[in-house]
């Protein structure tokens, strides 16, 4: 890593409690560290404004708002000016094919069960096992939201360093050739940005 790396980051570096508790357990007070350190580290810090709102949807950051505003900047990717390889369109068209007919194959399979069921059968525990499986189908490991699409393009606009625990986004990210490191390791890469290293653990 180099002093002059930008991050860009998505919500899972705030509200997954496995990657926002090398700050601190309590989700704001982790905010609280997160923000002193990043302060200090000689890095860009950056997050796309839908993911900045999405954030402040699932968290209050109550007055420590305009300090994270100060330290993290927030930003949409340049869309209109930006172009990915075609190679990668192809290729996301195929994976969206392929887990449509997944998720058909999970829909077909649930129908069969739920006809040779008896009748007094727990209707809402066969939807929720045909949810769970639908969604893994179609949702795990791909990118499913404007978030995603907006964090991606931000990290390939600014050749900036992903962080996020999200499978789908770091997984579009590599094919693209955005770099990405673990959100889990956060704290330790800005920790080793600031002037004069990381303070003793």
């Amino acid at each position: 890593m180099s002093a002059l790396d930008r991050f860009v980051l998505d919500t899972s570096v705030f509200t997954n409690p496995d990657v926002h508790g090398q700050f601190d357990a309590d989700p704001l007070e982790a905010l609280r560290v997160f923000l002193g350190i990043a302060e200090r580290a000689r890095a860009e810090l950056y997050m796309p404004t839908s993911v900045y709102e999405e954030l402040c949807r699932m968290r209050d950051l109550g007055p420590l708002a305009a300090d994270f505003e100060t330290v993290v900047r927030i930003r949409s990717p340049r869309k209109a000016g930006l172009s990915l390889p075609g190679e990668i369109l192809y290729e996301f068209i195929e994976e969206v094919r392929r887990r449509i007919d997944k998720g058909l194959r999970v829909a077909e399979e649930a129908a069969r069960s739920a006809a040779q069921a008896p009748v007094d059968a727990d209707v809402g525990r066969l939807i929720t096992h045909l949810r769970e499986r639908y969604r893994e189908a179609l949702r795990q490991g791909i990118l499913d939201s404007r978030e995603d699409a907006d964090v991606l393009l931000l990290a390939y606009e600014l050749d900036g360093v992903l962080v996020s625990g999200d499978e789908g986004l770091r997984k579009w990210a590599d094919k693209v050739g955005v770099r990405i490191v673990g959100p889990r390791h956060l704290r330790r890469i800005l920790e080793n940005l600031v002037p004069g290293g990381p303070e003793p653990a």
